[in-house]
């Protein structure tokens, strides 16, 4: 017979392990948002700079020529545009450079000198690595006997991380072992060269195997489960939001779209525009289903906010409180998701996870796109509407007042 006291030993183990497994979680969610929040208005700049290029260059979308063929004055603003949009996603490790190596206790300053030295124009772009490799015209220096290859890491967001981290913490050893008369002069030479020596010798090449490993994981899922995986992830967007798991989705999206003639762009951002989309329309039907001011204040701002974007007054105050809302809007988040996977719906930038969001989509989606707008509002909407009931909703409300109340009475 088992005896239980070692049932519940082995319970207490497995508990303890799993919250600090999700402490782990958490902390390495919080890591990378305090990386990449910085940085995500400069990409969301160039994202929308190159959606700017897209209007002006892609056929079909106002006329059958394209607005540069049509009016050839524009070409050379077109050109202009197309440089402005590039120059942040090339020179992406130099963003994520300092931001990393800030984040983990370095100086961000040598991290940004780190990422110029990744992506010289002495070296081969890190967008025709791979075309170097298979022409057997990749350049290697000789390093201690060894063959290091001259390969640039443009648009690469893994490597970075992993550098900026091997930097910060080869620093740290220089300024602890180093006298205080060298430490000012000698510890940034030997931080960048040690760092240097590692980063092309193995780290970069090992990370750009894990980056690339990561993209073409991120394609086939995406590929293979098609409709079926947009709509799982529409379905759950919203407890993802609510768990803070979606903050991670930034670093990814920034690898897919620093690599968008490889993978055509994210498939995140618009699954997550619809997802707010949805909280908001089934936000707005509660204004419709209660008579209670108050509330219908809070539904009537609150939808509004979250069809722009901000998704917390609805989700929090409206949705998450009546229960229903909130189910309504994962319906409808994953109708509308569905509909973007089966018409393959990609975002080229970073945006305005709302009905704003058209700019940042590929040119030739925008119209599916906001068709999926209009399905995500109109299916959560309608659950919403038609699964409550005036007196029931404002019941609902009522009493949750009630037990709020005398919460703060016993307290």
């Amino acid at each position: 017979m088992v005896r239980s006291d070692y049932f519940e030993e082995d319970t207490l183990l497995f508990l303890t392990a799993l919250k600090k497994t999700q402490k782990g979680l958490v902390g390495f969610i919080n890591l990378l948002a305090d990386i990449f929040v910085p940085i995500i208005p400069a990409i969301v700049a160039a994202g929308l700079l190159m959606a700017l290029h897209n209007v002006l260059t892609a056929p079909h979308l106002f006329m059958s020529a394209s607005l540069v063929a049509a009016y050839p004055q524009f070409k050379g603003f077109a050109a202009f545009i197309n440089v402005l949009a590039n120059a942040p996603f090339t020179f992406l490790p130099v963003l994520i450079g300092f931001s990393a190596t800030k984040r983990f206790g370095g100086n961000p300053y040598l991290g940004a000198a780190m990422g110029m030295m990744m992506v010289s124009p002495a070296l081969v772009s890190g967008y025709d690595v791979s075309t170097a490799v298979a022409s057997h015209s990749l350049g290697y220096w000789h390093i201690l006997g060894l063959p290091v290859a001259q390969a640039g890491y443009q648009g690469s967001v893994i490597p970075m991380l992993a550098v900026a981290w091997l930097l910060s913490v080869i620093e740290k050893q220089c300024h602890k072992r180093l006298p205080e008369a060298l430490d000012y002069t000698f510890a940034p030479l030997m931080t960048i060269l040690l760092t240097a020596i590692l980063t092309f010798m193995i780290v970069g090449p090992v990370m750009r195997d894990v980056s690339d490993g990561l993209t073409n994981g991120l394609l086939w899922l995406y590929q293979t489960s098609g409709a079926f995986g947009t709509g799982v992830l529409g379905l759950f967007y919203a407890p993802l939001v609510i768990t803070g798991l979606h903050q991670s989705f930034p670093a990814i999206e920034t690898q897919l779209i620093a690599n968008v003639k490889q993978t055509g762009g994210s498939f995140i951002f618009p699954i997550a525009s619809v997802s707010n989309i949805a909280q908001g329309a089934a936000s707005l039907a509660v204004l419709f289903l209660t008579s209670d001011k108050q509330q219908r204040g809070l539904a009537s701002s609150a939808s509004m906010s979250a069809l722009l974007g901000v998704t917390e007054p609805a989700m929090f105050g409206i949705n998450l409180k009546l229960k229903f809302p909130f189910f309504a809007s994962m319906i409808g988040s994953a109708t509308a998701s569905v509909y973007l996977g089966m018409t393959h719906v990609l975002a080229v930038s970073l945006g305005s996870n709302s009905v704003l969001g058209f700019i940042s989509i590929a040119t030739h989606a925008i119209p599916a796109f906001l068709i999926s707008c209009v399905i995500a509002f109109v299916v959560s909407f309608t659950i919403t509407y038609l699964y409550g009931r005036r007196q029931e909703v404002s019941e609902m409300l009522r009493q949750d007042e009630k037990v709020s109340q005398d919460a703060v009475a016993v307290n």
